[in-house]
């Protein structure tokens, strides 16, 4: 079914359409209708309960532990620099968090039908055992090329959907998830900064620290994350495989969310840096830099969640995004001074929340329930090429100055945002609705 023709009304159209299926499915004749309407009853996500919460915990854990870790790249950037780096250029030391960040989506199709087949448990323990592993290497790690093989690629973990317990609070329950990765990134850089500082432990155990406590929480995580449905072996049509790039608004939402995410990361990945060398804060203070921006984000993820059910993910989505584009050029480029860098961190983080808050509901609202999974694989997928390009490509601008670069993440998160909302409007038909 091609959704770039419907008309969806409500808040939801990506419920509206798989419920139009499900009944369709089950009307066998005007006699069934009552039947009908009670196995749709018993088959819509329970919007709650003891074992919806429990994904939601463990789905909380993994996003502490995998964006969580993304959101502290800032200071891996600054202490390669400073200490066992500090002879390569910005650009050349920016692959390792970027090639992390893009294998944490690069193999988003993979894992999203993998996902559908079997379920979340097999691809948290396989990520958690790949996750602990790089880090434990990067612990050990002295050289360019061993930074690169062990945090760069093997500490690159899977996240879990939790959209089949949720439909009419599933913004509520995915902001709360995500919120994992605020809390991640408040303390993995103030833990790191403070355990690396510290001569009795250092780099290699602030690193093994951090995969003993990834490790403690993806047992969690695994003990409590499952599907609603039990998840049936299966192969997908070629036609299912396909049929994302056959649906033009679909694909103009997957070019918005890649524009967008040059513009959300750019300043994730060079705040520390530039507070500490254009507005010459003290190297503490500009590593802390990375903890205000997260903290921010807490509570910009969780009223992006809680407003998404009310006036529609997209528009929530796009409404905030579009602000972190404005906060970045009207914010970031006259912030050339402590104070101003601060506010800066506020309110960015507090607007850019948003992005990782929600950007998985909108495929996730727009396609067929058995295959969420492999859909949401393939915007992460579209994510990983500017994710694994924007550290090195910011670092080719910065050569030119830091006003450049402000201005590089500024209009892209200011063009992403037009570029979804115009998704928005072909999949609603109109410039307003709640979607």
């Amino acid at each position: 079914m091609l959704f770039g023709k419907a008309e969806p009304a409500g808040s939801d159209a990506g419920d509206d359409f798989q419920r139009a299926a499900d009944e369709s499915q089950l009307s066998h004749g005007p006699g069934n209708k009552s039947d009908n309407e009670a196995q749709l009853e018993d088959d819509a996500p329970p919007d709650g309960g003891t074992a919806a919460w429990l994904v939601v915990l463990g789905g909380w854990c993994c996003s502490f532990n995998s964006m969580g870790w993304m959101n502290s790249v800032g200071v891996f950037q600054q202490y390669y620099e400073a200490v066992p780096l500090k002879g390569y250029d910005p650009s050349t030391i920016s692959w390792i968090p970027s090639l992390e960040i893009f294998f944490l989506f690069f193999l988003g199709p993979v894992v999203g039908i993998l996902f559908d087949k079997y379920g979340p448990r097999p691809l948290i323990i396989v990520g958690t055992f790949f996750h602990v592993f790089g880090l434990m290497m990067a612990s050990l790690a002295t050289t360019y090329y061993q930074f690169i093989l062990s945090q760069g690629i093997c500490s690159a973990i899977v996240l879990a959907c939790i959209s089949t317990w949720f439909s009419q609070r599933r913004g509520v329950a995915l902001g709360i998830m995500v919120t994992g990765s605020s809390v991640g990134g408040v303390i993995f850089p103030i833990m790191l900064t403070q355990l690396i500082q510290n001569e009795s432990t250092g780099y290699p155990w602030a690193i093994r620290i951090a995969a003993f406590l990834v490790l403690a929480l993806q047992i969690v995580a695994i003990l409590t994350v499952r599907p609603r449905n039990k998840p049936v072996p299966k192969k997908m049509p070629a036609g299912a495989l396909a049929a994302p790039f056959k649906e033009f608004p679909f694909i103009m939402m997957m070019l918005g969310i890649f524009v967008l995410t040059f513009g959300i990361f750019i300043p994730v990945n060079y705040l520390a840096l530039q507070g500490f060398r254009e507005a010459h804060m003290s190297v503490d203070m500009s590593l802390y830099l990375v903890s205000i921006f997260n903290a921010a984000s807490l509570f910009g993820r969780l009223g992006a969640g809680y407003w998404a059910d009310f006036a529609g993910r997209w528009n929530v989505f796009i409404i905030a995004c579009a602000l972190s584009g404005i906060a970045e050029l009207a914010l970031w480029i006259p912030a050339t001074y402590e104070s101003a860098v601060i506010g800066f961190a506020v309110m960015f983080g507090f607007t850019s929340g948003a992005f990782i808050g929600l950007f998985a509901a909108l495929p996730a609202s727009v396609s067929p329930e058995p295959e969420i999974g492999y859909r949401m694989g393939v915007v992460m997928l579209f994510i990983s090429i500017p994710a694994l390009t924007m550290g090195p490509i910011g670092g080719q601008i910065l050569q030119s100055g830091w006003l450049n670069v402000k201005i590089f993440g500024g209009v892209m998160s200011l063009a992403g945002s037009a570029i979804v909302l115009y998704a928005r409007v072909l999949y609603t038909k109109k410039f307003w609705a709640a979607f």
